[in-house]
């Protein structure tokens, strides 16, 4: 039972181990609910589907992954990845946007619980560690840099080229909403000094707290609403009646769309697949659904340009109308009413203006909907690379931190039960309204610090979740959008490690251009981020080839400590009657060539050599190729009077040679445990008579008396 139910193993409960999880239960949910608030803002999403994604996921991770202090649910790498895979679907926080990410959190669910069922783990093996630092690094500094306009009180454009966005953004500095970047930087600097004067103090629920209490005491938030009537300039007036005309007719296509589809419905019911009409309705269905695509996508480029204007408002006289213009074409002596206004969105006719900071806003209170994700075939294309990505890094993630923590409390991690944990975990949570989560590393360094000795502590932190969801989600409503992004900001800063893509270059050149290469790609095409990381991934695979098609090869002499070394690196000499060379590296298809050429030009440098040792120790493998290059490289030198003989082969190497028939062709008194033992042999085969094995280089040097 305990196979199909890891939980189990946790009882039966102590009253120890249940105080343990309890006070470590609370201590994570401190951290958890304003964190999994902010993470959804990341990945596009309303705040408080954050709280959704800290519910179910949370226990259900804990309950059938198999460590006991990994602590799932939303995390920043997974968010943004998210955020940055679906936004250039949907605007984020729509309606399309959020199905996408719940049918985005079951595709990653599904992709590791089969990977997880068929114990292929070792997939995570093909991200290299350089391109993960080079990924990190480039990632902690996008995260940071996407919650600037939420510091500085400005919009941002979303377009194909995230770096442009953010120029987008500095150029609005002059813009800033001073009171929320106030209210920004003193979220980061309480939380800078909580960290470093009070650590074990929930900081970052006192910042949510506090800057929640001042948010609703100084009104933070300022709405308004206007018609297309009161905007003063042709200009705003012609983007607003084009916004305005693009949303009612995406609305249009959306009620025919609904309209041809319980049609075809009522056609299949009535007459089957073959009603002749039926052909026709799918038709239109199709076109209308790639013209709403199009609709949709004018709307949002002309909601981008309206978030960019900035409008003053003058108050109307005698009961009339407020006017509203462009900040820069304000007439002159007019007095407004002290703001600056931006479109935060249209409601059928009605233009919708924020004045003042952004808050979360309303929150629904009672449970997340259960249901099942809307998945298409098209959907399902769409976002394959995106959820294979999200599966990797999600996975990498979880597991390291699980690994990590392991070698304090000498738990065994079980890599593929995990697996099927975080898929479960995504499963559910997409049944529940959830985007991807995944294990967190500094809410599970506090789940341990806490010490959790069970994952009972993870369910006690998706039950406080609970409670918040059905009591205290009201008090959330003036919590300003950046006090979240200050707690982004604080989550990631400590990713930012350039040390260790240079700690890369210092092992090896490759190792750090794939993490140069990584990180820079994984900037230059954000908001793509998983094409950077395949880049990278690809780029490391690549370079590994390249090193093994030319590994190392030495032409060995005898060193005066008896042994055979590089005769180049320690200036020994060689024999002209024997070639001894030794191969560090497997024989397959991409390097035998390279083999063949090295044996070859020995053969031709010294033609007196009648006997070639290859000294296999380095050789691991060897496949069909290397197989077949070494059996024409056999009869090609046995025809010129040169014989190859082997040593220290390994048992799978001399395996695949008996299997083809090669050891029986090259006979097998040409194989020898040791180079000493095939060296003596050489000695007796030899019949040159200038050669004489006493005062051979290759033969050791006499013991001393």
């Amino acid at each position: 039972m305990k196979r199909f139910f890891p939980f189990l193993g946790w009882f039966p409960l102590t009253r120890q181990s249940l105080r343990a999880d309890l006070i470590a239960g609370i201590t994570v949910a401190m951290v958890l609910v304003p964190q999994s608030m902010a993470y959804a803002q990341l990945a596009g999403m309303p705040a408080y589907y954050g709280l959704y994604a800290a519910f179910l996921p949370v226990m259900i991770g804990a309950m059938w992954g198999s460590s006991h202090q990994l602590a799932t649910g939303p995390v920043a790498m997974v968010s943004l990845l998210t955020g940055s895979a679906l936004a250039q679907f949907a605007a984020p926080g729509t309606e399309q946007f959020i199905a996408l990410a719940i049918a985005l959190s079951l595709m990653v669910g599904l992709m590791e619980i089969a990977i997880g069922l068929f114990r292929l783990g070792a997939i995570i093996n093909f991200l290299s560690h350089p391109v993960i630092v080079g990924f990190t690094n480039a990632a902690a500094i996008i995260i940071a840099l996407s919650q600037l306009n939420k510091i500085l009180g400005v919009p941002v454009a979303r377009t194909e080229h995230f770096l442009m966005d953010i120029w987008g953004v500095l150029q609005q500095v002059r813009d800033t909403h001073v009171p929320t970047l106030l209210m920004g930087l003193a979220a980061l600097a309480l939380m800078l000094l909580l960290r470093k004067y009070r650590p074990r103090w929930p900081g970052v629920l006192i910042v949510v707290g506090l800057s929640t209490l001042v948010s609703w005491a100084i009104i933070f938030e300022q709405n308004g609403s206007a018609d297309i009537t009161q905007f003063q300039n042709a200009t705003a007036r012609n983007a607003i009646e084009y916004a305005v005309a693009t949303a009612n007719r995406a609305q249009e296509l959306q009620t025919e769309i609904a309209a041809r589809t319980a049609q075809l419905q009522k056609l299949e019911k009535g007459g089957g697949q073959t009603h002749p009409r039926t052909l026709a309705i799918s038709y239109d269905i199709e076109i209308l659904k790639t013209e709403i695509k199009t609709i949709e996508r004018e709307h949002r480029l002309r909601m981008r340009e309206l978030r960019r204007f900035v409008f003053v408002r003058v108050p109307g006289t005698d009961g009339a109308a407020p006017r509203i213009y462009l900040d820069r074409l304000l007439p002159e002596d007019v007095e407004t009413d002290g703001r600056h206004w931006r479109v935060a969105g249209i409601s059928q006719d009605r233009i919708m203006l924020s004045g003042g900071g952004e808050v979360v806003g309303r929150i629904p209170s009672g449970l997340p909907s259960v249901s099942w994700p809307r998945l298409s075939l098209d959907m399902l294309g769409t976002l394959l690379s995106s959820a294979l990505v999200i599966t990797l890094i999600g996975f990498m993630e979880a597991v390291s931190i699980a690994k990590a923590m392991a070698t304090r409390t000498r738990q065994r991690i079980d890599p593929n039960q995990e697996l099927i944990g975080q898929g479960l975990a995504n499963i559910v949570g997409s049944l529940s309204q959830s985007f991807p989560v995944s294990g967190s590393f500094s809410r599970s360094a506090v789940n341990l610090s806490a010490g959790a000795a069970t994952g009972m502590s993870s369910v006690i932190t998706g039950a406080i979740v609970l409670v918040t969801l059905l009591l205290f989600t009201p008090l959330l409503y003036h919590l300003p959008q950046a006090t979240l992004a200050a707690v982004i900001m604080m989550a990631v800063i400590n990713l930012v490690n350039f040390e260790a893509i240079k700690h890369a270059w210092k092992a090896h050149r490759h190792d750090g251009m794939a993490a140069a290469i990584t990180f820079l790609a994984t900037l230059g095409f954000a908001p793509h981020l998983d094409t950077g990381i395949l880049v990278g991934a690809g780029l490391a695979i690549v370079l590994y080839l390249y090193r093994t098609m030319r590994p190392r090869v030495a032409i060995l002499g005898r060193h005066p400590d008896g042994t055979l070394r590089d005769a180049m690196v320690h200036n020994l000499k060689t024999s002209e009657h024997i070639i001894v060379i030794r191969f560090d590296g497997s024989l397959y298809f991409a390097n035998v060539p390279y083999f063949e050429d090295a044996i070859l030009e020995e053969a031709a440098r010294n033609p007196r050599a009648k006997y070639i040792l290859v000294v296999g120790d380095a050789i691991n493998e060897i496949d069909g190729s290397g197989e077949e290059v070494v059996r024409h490289l056999v009869q090609r030198l046995r025809e010129n009077g040169v014989t190859m003989v082997f040593s220290g082969l390994k048992m799978q190497v001399l395996q695949v040679m008996e299997n083809t028939g090669l050891h029986a062709e090259i006979g097998a008194r040409h194989f020898f445990r040791t180079e000493d033992q095939a060296l003596d042999a050489i000695y007796q085969w030899i019949d040159d008579p200038a050669f004489d094995a006493k005062f051979c280089p290759l033969r050791p040097a006499p013991p001393r008396a």
